[in-house]
């Protein structure tokens, strides 16, 4: 995946500029995506976000419209090509580069990612008018391998799956999130954070449901640090609710 202050290049082949990241649920995608985005240079992108897929291939259309400065229109059947000539009027006449972002896109049906296939082929010469990232759970993979998608399985120029984090990771994880709190000194021992890390298996959702739940713990009892006693008691209340 590129890296998230790596500009697009807007003469890139309809394929380099469609991108797809697989992963677990709570292994961080959303923040991952929001942290990437938030470093586009606005001069030269037009972000269109989509947290929720769940609105058809109409909502799709009309996201683009809108985020673009169009008014929709009501029919979906006129609304197609709106979109078509505002992606392309925003590259070539304003010099940015849509970036159409989907969140949850394992939720996408097949007329949606169909459509999307449209939009990136809008135009019958190389260009694509927009770049496309897909987030969603390991399902969209499969998905996107079905025989009747594989035209646009053959436009995704990269593939990315979020692993979860290593020990080492989730230790240093802890602490960044600790000194955001406004503390610097230690409040994990090292076995409590390591168990975290085995019970949450490094996932992020998991890591700070554990970690709060043993600073809770770990204020009961009247402790400075949270161990691994603490981080036992976090285990139980999690898996009981």
């Amino acid at each position: 995946m590129s890296s998230p202050g790596h500009p697009y290049r807007a003469r890139q082949r309809p394929a380099e500029m469609l991108q797809s990241v697989a992963c677990l649920v709570g292994a961080g995608k959303t923040v991952a995506a929001r942290a990437a985005t938030a470093r586009l240079d606005a001069s030269r992108h037009q972000l269109i976000a989509i947290p929720n897929p769940q609105v058809g291939a109409r909502g799709i259309h009309h996201a683009v419209v809108a985020a673009l400065g169009g008014v929709p229109r009501v029919h979906h059947a006129t609304l197609i090509p709106q979109a078509a000539e505002h992606l392309a009027a925003e590259l070539a006449e304003r010099g940015r580069l849509p970036v159409l972002l989907i969140d949850e896109a394992h939720l996408l049906s097949h007329d949606q990612l169909e459509a999307i296939r449209m939009l990136t082929s809008a135009q019958l010469d190389s260009a694509s008018p927009l770049a496309v990232l897909l987030l969603g759970q390991p399902q969209l993979r499969a998905s996107m391998r079905l025989g009747v998608l594989a035209a646009l399985d053959q436009r995704i120029g990269v593939r990315y799956a979020m692993a979860p984090m290593t020990p080492d990771e989730t230790g240093a994880y802890l602490r960044h999130h600790t000194k955001l709190a406004g503390r610097s000194d230690q409040l994990f021992s090292d076995d409590a954070a390591e168990l975290i890390h085995q019970a949450s298996r490094g996932f992020p959702r998991a890591v700070n449901r554990l970690a709060a739940a043993a600073l809770l713990a770990t204020c009961t009892t009247h402790k400075t640090i949270a161990d691994t006693t603490a981080v036992r008691a976090a285990i139980t209340e999690v898996n009981d609710q």
